[in-house]
C-alpha cells in the first residue's frame, strides 16, 4: 500500500523524523484556515500517489491565507498523471539551504535491504542514476545488521557530506529506518531531504509504502487506506479475501496460481488479437488452492459484477485441491449465483491435472446453461475469446 504523502509525514513524525507540521485540507477554506493556523509562509501541495506534482501546478507557495485558499482553489480537482487531486497539504515553509536525497527499500534479487543516498536531491531520483550514478551512493545491507551508526556514517562520507552534517545526519538515517522496520515497509523515501539555512535537517517529502503481507501485525494500518482511490470491484474482492486487480478488458479470469493465471492472462490477450475487438483479460484473479463453492462463487460475483466482462475463462490445474472438487465448486456457484438473482455470462472451463477426468465429467452432467469445457488452454482461451466479441 503506498501512502500520501501527508501519511508519511506523520508516520515520519510517529518515529521522531525531523518533519515541519502539515494539515490536510479538502476545500479551499480548509486550506485557508491551515495556513491561519501554520502562520507564516506555507506550501501547498497535491496529494496524489505520483511524482512530477510541481510540474504539473500541484504545489504552490502561499504567503497568506487568502493566497493558501487561492492556490488550494487552483491544485484541487487538477488532473496528474490520471490522478485527481481531492486533498491537500498545507505544510509549514522552510529555509532551505541544501537538498538531499535517501531512501531504503527492499532488494528483492539480493534478498537484502538496499540504502541509497544522495547530495542532489529535489531532482528525479531514476533520471540521476541514470546519468551521474557516481553521484548516488547505494549500499546493500543484511536485516539482521540494519542501519548500524558504522553504516550510516560510512554512506555520508561517501556522498561526500563534510565531518559537521555526517553527525546531524546519521541519527536521522536510523529513525528512518526505524520507520521501514517497525511498519514493515518495503520502501521509506525522503525527497527532499533538507539542510535548512539554520543548519537543521528535515525530511520534507516522503514516500512510503507498506508490506500488505504484513497487516496482521498493523490493524492500525487499515485506516491509511483510501477507499475513495480503490477501484470498487478490488475493494469488494478485497474484503472477501480474494486476489484480485481490475483490468481493462472483457474476458474475465480465474485461475489458481499466480503463474497460470499470468499465463492465462497472455494466452487470452494473443487469443483476441486477429478478434472484433480485440478481447483482452478484464482482471487478474487467482483463488489459490482452495477452489470451494464459496471462494468461486465470490470470485465469479466478483468477476460478473465488472459491466466491461462478456465471457468468464475459469483455468484451473487440479494439485492440492482436486479437480473434481473444483468442478463441484464450480456447478455449485453457479446455483448460488442463479438463487441470487445474478445473471451468468458465457463461462469456458478447463480442468488439468489432479482428477481432470472426474471434474469434467462433473461439469458435462451438470448442464449448466452457458458453460462450455475445453481441454486445453489454447483452445480454451479462443473459445472465451470468441465469445466476448460475439456478445460486444
Amino acid at each position: 500500500m503506498d501512502l500520501y504523502e501527508y501519511q508519511a509525514r506523520d508516520l515520519f513524525d510517529k518515529h521522531k523524523v525531523p518533519v515541519l507540521k502539515g494539515v490536510v485540507a479538502t476545500s479551499p477554506t480548509q486550506a485557508e484556515q491551515a495556513a491561519s493556523t501554520l502562520g507564516g509562509t506555507v506550501v501547498v501541495k497535491a496529494q496524489v500517489k505520483v511524482g512530477g506534482r510541481g510540474k504539473a501546478g500541484g504545489v504552490k507557495l502561499a504567503h497568506s491565507p487568502q493566497e493558501a485558499a487561492d492556490a488550494a482553489d487552483a491544485i484541487l480537482g487538477l488532473n496528474i498523471k490520471g490522478h485527481v487531486v481531492r486533498k491537500v497539504m498545507v505544510a509549514e515553509g522552510a529555509d532551505i539551504a541544501e537538498e538531499y536525497y535517501f531512501s531504503i527499500l527492499l532488494d528483492r534479487t539480493k534478498r537484502r535491504y538496499m540504502a541509497m543516498l544522495s547530495k542532489e536531491g529535489g531532482v528525479e531520483i531514476e533520471q540521476l542514476a541514470k546519468e551521474r550514478p557516481e553521484a548516488l551512493v547505494r549500499r546493500n545491507f543484511s536485516p539482521l545488521d540494519g542501519m548500524t551508526d558504522t553504516l550510516a556514517r560510512e554512506m555520508a562520507q561517501e556522498a561526500g557530506f563534510d565531518d559537521e552534517d555526517v553527525k546531524k545526519l546519521v541519527p536521522v538515517f536510523k529513525k528512518l529506518y526505524d520507520v521501514y522496520t517497525s511498519e514493515d515497509a518495503t520502501l521509506v523515501e525522503v525527497n527532499p531531504l533538507v539542510k535548512t539555512a539554520s543548519g537543521e535537517i528535515l525530511a520534507l517529502d516522503g514516500k512510503v509504502s507498506l508490506d500488505d503481507n504484513a497487516r496482521f501485525r498493523h490493524p492500525e494500518h487499515s485506516e491509511l487506506e483510501d477507499h475513495s482511490a480503490v477501484n470498487p470491484l478490488e475493494l469488494k474482492a478485497q474484503k472477501m479475501g480474494l486476489n484480485y486487480v481490475k483490468l481493462d478488458g472483457s474476458v474475465g479470469i480465474i485461475g489458481n496460481g499466480a503463474g497460470l493465471v499470468m499465463s492465462t492472462l497472455d494466452v487470452v490477450a494473443y487469443a483476441g488479437e486477429d478478434l472484433p475487438g480485440q478481447p483482452k483479460p478484464a482482471n487478474f484473479l487467482d483463488i489459490g488452492g482452495g477452489a470451494n463453492a464459496e471462494v468461486m462463487a465470490n470470485g465469479l460475483e466478483v468477476i460478473l459484477g465488472d459491466d466491461q466482462v462478456k465471457s468468464v475463462f475459469v483455468n484451473v490445474f487440479g494439485g492440492i485441491t482436486a479437480c473434481d472438487e473444483v468442478a463441484k465448486g464450480i456447478v455449485q456457484a453457479y446455483r448460488i449465483l442463479e438463487a441470487d438473482g445474478i445473471t451468468p455470462k458465457p463461462l469456458v472451463v478447463r480442468l488439468d491435472g489432479n482428477n481432470a477426468e472426474k471434474g469434467r465429467q462433473i461439469l458435462d452432467e451438470a448442464n449448466v446453461p452457458g458453460l462450455q469445457r475445453e481441454d486445453t488452454m489454447d483452445s480454451a482461451a479462443r473459445a472465451a475469446a470468441e465469445l466476448a466479441a460475439d456478445n460486444n
